[in-house]
Order: structure tokens, then C-alpha cells, then sequence
């Protein structure tokens, strides 16, 4: 049985979103680029777009992991650019969605701000910028941004990594 299904996460910035689920096991496709919803959230934000089997990692993992890779209880001023969402793309995901992000808020201190959108258009980024931790990770924005987040899902989801995809520097870190 075919589980494959897509989402979408927007939150910070979209090279280390990009990052983080491409080191996971069970993510076979992410998108970087910028997501527009509808109504007063119709400008573009920030954002990827994944396609994952939920035979190997579930929606409630990668919701769980976005809550934790980004500022989810964090209303700052760059939010119009890097917008805490969850993009569905059905109705049926849409109430998924939404249910667990109840539950994920049992977990946090402070309130979550990440919210359910409908997914309405997609903007890619450029070619140069796509995939940029795999293309750069001696950079000073990957070693300060990208490697503790990459670091956290060692510590914290190491099931679900993707071993290949985390420089081994991180791996011996980490332990």
C-alpha cells in the first residue's frame, strides 16, 4: 500500500527547515521555496514542501519535530516572512493537523503559535539556494543555525534520522 503523502511547514528560515527533514528517514522529497495560503494569509512565507511515507515516520513525528526545530511560541517581528504554519492540503489532514497541534500544546510552557493553513500556491526558491546545507555545510549561517537543530534531532529523534545525511563531525558530537 502506497502511504506516501505530502505537507508543508513554514517557520524560520527555509534553508534549515529544508534541512531538517531532509536528514529524516521516510522523507523522499522536500521543496524549498515560498507558500502562500488564502484570506489574510495570502502573501508568500517561508516554507517547504514534503512528500514522506507514513509507513516510516508519521504526521504526528514531523509536526512534533517542526514544533521543535523552530520558535513555534515565538510571535516576532519577522513573521510575515517566516510565518509558524502547518499547510494541509485536504480536509481530512486539515483536522488531523489541527488535533495534534492540541495535543503537541500540553507539552510547551508557553503557547504555540503555529497554525493549520490550507495550502494555496508555491513559489520554488532559485536553483543556487535549494538544497543549501548539502551544498554548504562549513558555512557560518549552517554551523550556527542548521547544526543544532540537526544536533537536537540526533539527541532527541535519532530513530528517525537519516545517518548519510548528517555530517560526521555532528555525529560524533552529539553522543
Amino acid at each position: 500500500m502506497d502511504r506516501s503523502t505530502k505537507i508543508a511547514f513554514g517557520g524560520g528560515c527555509h534553508w534549515c527547515t529544508e534541512a531538517v527533514f531532509q536528514s529524516l528517514k521516510g522523507v523522499y522529497n522536500v521543496e524549498q521555496g515560498f507558500i502562500a495560503s488564502t484570506e489574510n494569509n495570502s502573501s508568500f512565507s517561508e516554507a517547504v514542501i514534503l512528500q514522506f511515507d507514513s509507513d516510516i515516520i508519521s504526521l504526528q513525528v514531523l509536526i512534533e519535530i517542526h514544533l521543535r526545530t523552530h520558535k513555534s511560541t515565538s510571535a516576532h517581528s519577522m513573521r510575515d516572512k517566516y510565518r509558524s504554519a502547518i499547510y494541509y492540503f485536504s480536509e481530512a489532514q486539515k483536522v488531523e493537523v489541527e488535533t495534534l497541534l492540541k495535543a503537541f500544546q500540553l507539552e510547551f510552557g508557553n503557547q504555540l503559535i503555529t497554525k493549520a493553513y490550507p495550502f494555496s500556491e508555491f513559489k520554488a526558491s532559485r536553483e543556487a539556494i535549494q538544497n543549501y546545507y548539502q551544498k554548504n555545510p562549513e558555512k557560518p549561517f549552517c554551523e550556527r543555525f542548521i547544526n543544532p537543530k540537526l544536533r537536537l534531532l540526533l539527541k532527541d529523534f535519532s530513530n528517525y534520522i537519516d545517518i548519510d545525511f548528517i555530517p560526521k563531525i555532528l555525529q560524533s558530537t552529539s553522543e
